[in-house]
């Protein structure tokens, strides 16, 4: 786990945007950029869970062109 993610607080906050809509190709949601599994298991996660989960999302994020994004 990386220094900056061991920045953030407890409890760790969601990365929740309130935009929920599946990317179907990677599996992942286009707002918070976590998977099925990630959202259906946050609420009971520990906060290394969560802060590994946070780790991982800006490494997703380089892995998707959203459809108002140019080539």
């Amino acid at each position: 786990m990386s220094d900056a993610t061991n920045l953030i607080p407890a409890p760790v906050p969601s990365p929740c945007v309130s935009l929920c809509k599946m990317d179907m190709e990677r599996q992942y949601c286009m707002g918070c950029l976590r998977t099925i599994e990630e959202i259906i298991a946050w609420g009971k996660a520990d906060d290394d869970y969560k802060r590994a989960v946070w780790a991982e999302l800006p490494l997703r994020r380089q892995t998707l062109r959203f459809d108002d994004e140019e080539l």
